[in-house]
């Protein structure tokens, strides 16, 4: 069975993540050489999460209680989590289906005199065109936060240059992965020392947690395999139950960050060191190579099924999702052709305030309840691929499409491939 996802990481890489946590490391020098990974203006700082950046960008703006932090309506749970148990206000800007980016209409009804900050995820390896969107933001003094956690790409992306802060992950299932770790930029000098201060009193993460989530990791590996995924799956089914419970908790269990106490960490060598070894590593062709694959599979789908964010320019099929009619239905027949295919159950569409219920992302939690992940990357051979755009055909036209359909008109065709913008070809950051 192939995997919904790729485990983005060689054992190589996870041997030297596990020498890393029993060898000393001069953590200040790890610090230094990953915080100057697109350049050395000292805008970027090393973060345990995205998580605990963002918790420690919102600590440091001197919010008060009910001030309103603005997201794309759709985003991990934790996320919006954090901006609630600061005393903070969540408030959702509806998706278009087309790019599955905020629609600018929405978010000129969203923003109140108490809108302080706008948080935009890039979602499932598509880059969002967010130009009109940061420029509204920035018209009304609230501050940008650029969620990349999904859309890594090396150099060639260091972030908007109209982002006040960008945020890049190195989870367990992320482009580069380290396991954990994320590097945040920050525009604002004062904004950035805040944060350095702050996250300076925080306890540091041992060692020995960054060595039980590499044997973690690499148990994982091992399950996500073919076979094995495969086994997994016939046994779980023999006792009429479902595989995906049990996995998913032990990928969520490698990295938890349930509670602000579980972010609130400073990273630690062996973690460092993962982050150093794997970013001095990356090579932007395998970008290439993953996207290629995501080409191969949507040209096979054709017209048979919605894709959400077929619309950007640039994708680099990160993860590929659809919507499907009958979520369960579909899943259940996929893996029956030896296709791994999942919801996404961390996500959630943002919830409007009580008192704003005009707000309610219908678009956002409605596609959310469509959405599935079928596996897509440069592991699978181009014929696999092509069965497996041939099987989503046959299952969809089994299964019917009547309710997806209807998301069909709003989204345009995939655009062409355009000449790299300024920022694309490397432009400066955030500063």
């Amino acid at each position: 069975m192939w995997a919904r996802t790729q485990l983005k990481i060689g054992w190589l890489d996870l041997l030297a993540g596990a020498i890393s946590t029993v060898h000393a490391a001069d953590r200040d020098k790890l610090v230094r050489q990953v915080e100057a990974y697109w350049d050395s203006s000292g805008d970027t700082m090393a973060a345990y999460s995205v998580r605990s950046g963002f918790d420690l960008l919102l600590q440091s703006m001197a919010l008060e209680p009910g001030d309103e932090v603005i997201f794309s309506a759709l985003n991990v749970k934790g996320m919006v989590k954090i901006v609630r148990k600061l005393g903070l206000v969540p408030v959702p800007v509806d998706l278009d289906i087309g790019h599955f980016a905020p629609s600018l209409e929405r978010l000129k009804a969203a923003i109140t005199p108490r809108s302080r900050v706008l948080v935009v995820a890039h979602l499932f390896g598509a880059r969002l065109e967010l130009d009109p969107v940061f420029e509204l933001a920035r018209e009304h003094g609230i501050l940008i936060a650029e969620d990349c956690a999904q859309a890594f790409s090396g150099r060639g992306y260091p972030g908007h240059p109209k982002a006040d802060v960008a945020m890049f992950s190195f989870g367990p299932l992320k482009t580069a992965t380290a396991l954990g770790g994320a590097l945040i930029r920050v525009r604002d000098t004062a904004l950035l020392a805040r944060m350095r201060a702050l996250q300076a009193d925080y306890p540091m993460q041992t060692n020995a947690k960054q060595r039980k989530r590499v044997m973690q990791f690499a148990v994982m590996k091992i399950v996500t395999s073919r076979l094995v995924l495969q086994a997994i799956h016939r046994i779980f089914a023999a006792r009429g139950r479902d595989y995906e419970d049990a996995i998913a908790d032990n990928v969520r269990n490698v990295a938890p960050l349930t509670g602000l106490k579980n972010m609130r960490f400073r990273p630690s060598p062996a973690m460092l060191a993962m982050m150093a070894r794997r970013l001095g590593r990356f090579r932007e062709e395998t970008l290439e190579a993953r996207a290629e694959k995501g080409r191969r599979l949507r040209q096979g789908l054709g017209d048979a099924v919605v894709m959400p964010g077929d619309g950007n320019t640039h994708h680099d099929y990160w993860v590929f999702p659809i919507l499907v009619d009958d979520t369960a239905a579909f899943v259940k027949a996929m893996r029956a052709e030896g296709f791994d295919t999942s919801n996404l159950p961390r996500s959630q569409a943002v919830s409007a305030p009580p008192d704003r219920p005009q707000l309610e992302a219908s678009i956002a939690a409605r596609a959310l309840a469509d959405l599935v992940i079928v596996p897509c990357y440069p592991g699978m051979p181009d014929a696999e691929i092509e069965r497996e755009a041939r099987v989503i055909r046959e299952i969809v036209q089994r299964l019917g499409a009547s309710r997806t359909r209807a998301y069909a008109d709003a989204v345009p065709a995939p655009v062409a491939a355009l000449p790299e913008t300024a920022t694309e070809q490397g432009a400066e950051a955030p500063r």
